[in-house]
């Protein structure tokens, strides 16, 4: 009989495996996927290593990071190629989301399965920033997670460009620990719509950039902290279009 764990890692195989067929032509039959640094990531130690990433669909970019993911287990280095690293698949990640995003409906609950770390929202919606403070549940959860694991985060929370970062993944990084890879991603909310599940726009150049960790000084203030990461991810003032 199955043990609980091995149990989660054979569902999460197996929705890795489908959404991985089924999202594959997407990312890289339709459209052109560059990768930039992964093979930075074939070093990096199983466990407490945390990606922050700028945001632009609800779906798509995580999808992604989970076939660069299991490509990388499978010893590619510059792409995906054919998508055979499927049947197989690295499945000790998981990634933050918001509890009323992943509850919507049926598909975005089957997504949970993939490794979902369910956190409750503490603002009211993409497009207003107003803060009721930090849930410690939830990050005791991420940390958890976290001693065990690859785990993906949206510093912003929202797919609006240059919106503020929460200080929530500061919060994470100070009492954790982890190494933090920032990661740069553009294109994605030109090929698909909102949810990142639907194409909508064809030979779309769609790249993932993996920056080196960042040098963290772990008794800096969550300010400081966040404002490293905001930088490292591009997306504060100094990155904006002129």
């Amino acid at each position: 009989m199955l043990t609980a764990f091995k149990k989660s890692a054979f569902v999460k195989g197996l929705v890795y495996m489908i959404i991985g067929i089924l999202s594959f032509p997407g990312i890289a039959v339709f459209n052109t996927l560059q990768i930039n640094g992964m093979e930075k990531l074939k070093n990096l130690p199983r466990k407490n290593v945390l990606f922050v990433s700028n945001h632009q669909t609800y779906f798509a970019e995580v999808i992604t990071f989970l076939h660069i993911f299991c490509a990388v287990s499978w010893r590619k280095k510059h792409g995906l190629g054919a998508p055979y690293y499927l049947l197989w698949p690295y499945t000790r990640v998981f990634f933050v989301a918001a509890e009323s995003t992943m509850k919507k409906n049926w598909l975005s609950k089957v997504f949970t399965l993939a490794g979902s770390i369910l956190i409750k929202r503490l603002w009211i919606d993409d497009t207003k920033e107003l803060r009721k403070g930090l849930d410690p549940s939830d990050t005791r959860k991420v940390s958890r997670i976290l001693e065990n694991n690859w785990v993906i985060t949206f510093p912003q929370g929202t797919t609006t460009p240059f919106a503020p970062g929460r200080r929530g993944t500061a919060f994470i990084v100070k009492h954790s620990k982890p190494i933090v890879v920032p990661v740069v991603i553009n294109g994605f909310s030109k090929a698909f719509d909102k949810k990142g599940l639907k194409l909508i726009k064809k030979g779309t150049s769609l790249s993932v950039t993996f920056k080196d960790p960042l040098q963290i000084k772990y008794d800096d203030t969550t300010n400081q902290i966040l404002q490293q990461i905001m930088d490292a991810i591009e997306q504060t003032e100094s990155f904006k279009p002129k």
